[in-house]
């Protein structure tokens, strides 16, 4: 329903553009958006409390966004773990605004489970997706990685709405489930640092693994899944680009 209806024709031994095609995707590209993805620029008083709360545990982390956010929001795709933040920080900021962006391609099972656990703590839920036409699996399908195909692909179907859910909640801290020990660039990071259009990422799971997370979720009985999948990720260890907006 969101996919405009193609203007490819097919022909005996070819396929022609026509002009309609040529002019939507002129518009498409002159109306996106397109987020620096350099790193943001310093935040006075980051290192500060990066030293203070070194030793502090997750929920001391959150606990510390509670008591000086004024507009705090959290993001997660609902992956595999991604219970775990969601749990810890819904219970000490209820309704806080939780951001989702859904790219168009996830399994049944993950939406199963993302009505499952807002039902189940009463999130509150804002779904961002991509624009009318720019994605979906009908649409052209995923470019290969490390393409500028697919680099265009993940601005259209993840970097594009995340930036337009950030520029409309304006958060002063925003709350994500990274950690050190996932890849390289989230390695130069810390617990609190800056973020995309003037926001404090804070990572209340940095310094743990992946075992300290699912821990946590058996600790507190939590329900989790396994069929999962992220058009716009490829191995675990690269990065999308989302961290890396500007």
């Amino acid at each position: 329903n969101d996919i405009p209806n193609s203007t490819w024709a097919a022909g005996a031994d070819s396929w022609i553009i026509t002009f309609s095609y040529i002019n939507y995707v002129i518009n498409r590209i002159m109306s996106i958006t397109h987020y620096p993805s350099q790193p943001p620029a310093a935040i006075p008083g980051l290192s500060a409390t990066n030293v203070r709360l070194a030793n502090a545990s997750p929920p001391e982390i959150i606990e510390h966004v509670h008591d000086v956010a004024a507009c705090p929001v959290i993001s997660t795709n609902f992956r595999p773990l991604s219970i775990a933040l969601v749990h810890l920080v819904n219970r000490i900021i209820p309704r806080i605004p939780v951001l989702w962006v859904d790219h168009g391609y996830n399994t049944p099972e993950t939406r199963a489970f993302v009505r499952q656990v807002t039902a189940a703590f009463g999130l509150n839920l804002h779904v961002y997706r991509p624009r009318l036409g720019d994605a979906g699996p009908g649409n052209t399908g995923v470019p290969p990685l490390e393409t500028p195909a697919h680099a265009r692909f993940t601005q259209r179907v993840k970097l594009e709405p995340f930036a337009r859910a950030l520029a409309e909640w304006k958060p002063d801290y925003w709350i994500t489930g990274i950690r050190a020990d996932q890849t390289e660039y989230r390695r130069t990071l810390d617990v609190f640092s800056a973020g995309p259009q003037g926001s404090i990422r804070v990572a209340p799971f940095f310094r743990w693994t992946e075992i300290d997370v699912e821990g946590y979720i058996y600790d507190h009985g939590l329900p989790d899944y396994t069929n999962y999948t992220d058009p716009t990720k490829g191995p675990a260890e690269r990065e999308c680009g989302l961290q890396q907006l500007g």
